[in-house]
């Protein structure tokens, strides 16, 4: 049988592994796993990054104490967790497949030296024939560090793995042109480089998960623009992975890549926003330039115009336009102080250097 990609992450949300009343549903559950188990014998490289820890943990237990949202994300998933872990071993065992846990949180893809060992890491499982299962460490993770959701999770993954694909499996079909409910609502099927789904996305959360369809939208069309095509699809429906695979017209929404090499460096600087130590402003000739391309080579001193807060040698910064609108990140070679001494002069080094710089599209979901 001929598959489409050899390559992919596949992202299980919560409310497709949970019942209505937030227990495991393991009917669900080993259905996934048989279907990841035939793929992963067929030769597909797969890395499953699966929620379901907190609302497993949840239906474990009752508290007589109160406790701040963190802290019971914290409870939850340290036990629902194990409970989770355990399922997919089990299931997998069955098939004769080794799985491995890993548990990351968002810090750990603020510098490169983390991101390259959690690379490494699961680069070594993949050429031992062993699944990974990726899970957000909600033990240890803050507020402030946690990642949007596991969609936000599953992108950094797929763009750290330089994956050919990432599936986003929800308890909907994809993406549609009007509400749900409505009978002559379609599933959008494909989303172009620089479509707007703005009108047709609502707001709302899924019932045991952190995000909703627009953070799955966004996560997806940015992972799109660094050339990895995603899906946004049912994992309900039965044969769902296979059928992604195979078929020359899946139902789920789409987002194609773009049809742009993107380094492993900028990959990784895309992600880096929640990691920035200050901002450099570019002049209105600079701007200019950046807004007219991309291509830019360098960020040189002669371009800018302020530096805002405090940042070291080798911070991620970021990159502003005259109006004070961001446009991108970059590792910066120079502390600030040093840069502000810079500003305006010709003839001296960058201050980015082009590999080390990221420039988002202008096309976003707002």
């Amino acid at each position: 049988m001929s598959y489409t990609y050899k390559k992919v992450v596949v992202k299980v949300g919560s409310n497709v592994v949970t019942r209505a009343d937030g227990t495991l549903d393991v009917t669900r559950l080993s259905s996934l796993v048989d279907q990841i188990a035939l793929l992963h014998k067929a030769g597909i490289e797969i890395i499953l990054i699966s929620s379901g820890a907190v609302a497993a943990g949840k239906s474990e237990l009752t508290t007589h104490k109160k406790l701040d949202d963190v802290s019971q994300r914290q409870l939850y998933s340290a036990v629902g967790q194990a409970k989770l872990i355990d399922r997919y071993y089990e299931l997998f065992r069955e098939h004769n497949i080794s799985v491995g846990q890993i548990l990351t949180t968002k810090e750990d893809f603020s510098t490169r030296r983390h991101y390259l060992n959690q690379r490494n890491c699961m680069q070594v499982m993949l050429d031992c024939g062993v699944i990974p299962i990726v899970n957000e460490n909600d033990t240890i993770a803050v507020s402030e560090l946690m990642f949007t959701d596991n969609d936000e999770l599953s992108g950094l993954i797929a763009s750290m793995m330089d994956m050919e694909a990432l599936f986003i499996l929800s308890n909907v079909d994809g993406i549609y042109d009007g509400p749900p409910a409505d009978a002559n609502t379609k599933v959008i099927r494909q989303v172009e480089p620089g479509k707007d789904l703005t009108d047709y996305i609502q707001q709302g959360k899924s019932s045991f998960g952190r995000g909703g369809m627009l953070t799955k939208a966004t996560i997806a069309r940015k992972i799109a623009d660094e050339g990895i095509t995603v899906y946004i699809s049912n994992g309900e429906r039965a044969g769902i992975l296979q059928e992604l695979l195979t078929s020359p017209s899946p139902l789920g929404t789409c987002f194609l890549p773009a049809p742009i090499e993107v380094s492993n460096i900028k990959k990784w600087m895309a992600h880096s926003e929640s990691f920035t130590q200050g901002a450099l402003w570019l002049n209105e000739t600079a701007s200019e330039l950046f807004e007219k391309s991309a291509t830019v080579a360098s960020i040189l001193p002669v371009g800018l115009m302020r530096v805002e807060g405090t940042f070291k040698k080798d911070d991620i910064v970021r990159i502003l336009n005259n109006n004070g609108d961001k446009i991108g990140v970059g590792k910066v070679r120079y502390n600030s102080e040093k840069i502000a001494t810079m500003l305006g002069k010709h003839g001296l080094r960058a201050v980015v250097h082009y590999d080390y710089l990221y420039i988002e599209e202008t096309h976003e979901i707002n």
